[in-house]
């Protein structure tokens, strides 16, 4: 029954005109604000400072998440707002197999167009980076968990974002909420002036703490560090499609 279920999931997914403007979507704007963050090093900060190149190098995908999750949200959602979801339903009555299918189908093109983009990105950056500031390089440890890790970064935003929009079952909100979520939270923490309540806001956000990954340098002055700050997105991943399980096996489609 789940391969059937992954069939038709990838079949939707492969087909969908939306799947391949959101990829191309996200690799676009992954990779252009890094690139020109690293190659205006030069004149922001000369190589003594110790920049975090490969922060600099992945700062897009703050924006290029967007797109990860629209695809993810429109993976669910437009078939509960066309009413198709009772054809999937009918096709393969075990719902929960419905959701695992979604999910899987969903993480794996995320994380292959993420290994993508990410490989797309580090070329890049080490082109562009300027004359006397050392080379990226897959070789140095950091260098690769900040990019690697980012990868897994974008497959559980997806996750999240499919949690949601099943929680949900409509697209404007569900792109809505896990927006708010993303942002809104970081935005807010900025405004709070007791630093330690600003500190857990930043420490426990999904956004800042799963892009805690990011970090190459300074990991001491980091709220949360860059493992344990992806597994508090994980956390909320698994939270939303918990809640989305429970909820597509109650409510009527």
């Amino acid at each position: 029954m789940i391969r059937r279920a992954l069939r038709m999931e990838w079949t939707k997914l492969r087909t969908v005109r939306t799947s391949t403007w959101s990829l191309a979507c996200l690799a676009a704007f992954s990779i252009g604000p890094g690139a020109l963050l690293v190659s205006s090093l030069g004149g922001m900060c000369p190589p003594e400072c110790d920049a975090d190149a490969a922060q600099l190098s992945l700062a897009g995908v703050r924006l290029s998440q967007l797109a990860v999750v629209v695809l993810a949200v429109l993976t669910v959602s437009v078939e509960y707002e066309t009413t198709m979801i009772r054809t999937t339903f009918a096709a393969v009555p075990g719902r929960i197999t419905v959701l695992a299918a979604k999910a899987l189908a969903l993480t794996v093109v995320v994380l292959a167009a993420g290994t993508v983009t990410m490989l797309a990105m580090f070329g890049v950056g080490r082109a562009v980076m300027p004359d006397g500031y050392p080379p990226l390089s897959l070789a140095d440890g950091p260098t690769l968990r900040a990019f690697g890790g980012t990868v897994l970064y974008l497959g559980l935003t997806a996750l999240l974002a499919l949690g949601v929009a099943t929680i949900v079952r409509h697209t404007a909100a569900g792109i809505s909420l896990v927006a708010a979520l993303f942002y809104v939270v970081p935005i807010a923490a900025q405004a709070i002036g007791d630093e330690h309540f600003r500190e857990q806001l930043q420490r426990y956000a999904p956004m800042s703490a799963g892009l805690a990954i990011q970090a190459t340098k300074g990991l001491d002055d980091l709220p949360i560090g860059p493992w344990p700050g992806l597994a508090v997105l994980a956390a909320y991943a698994a939270a939303a499609l918990l809640i989305a399980a429970v909820l597509i096996r109650a409510r009527d489609a």
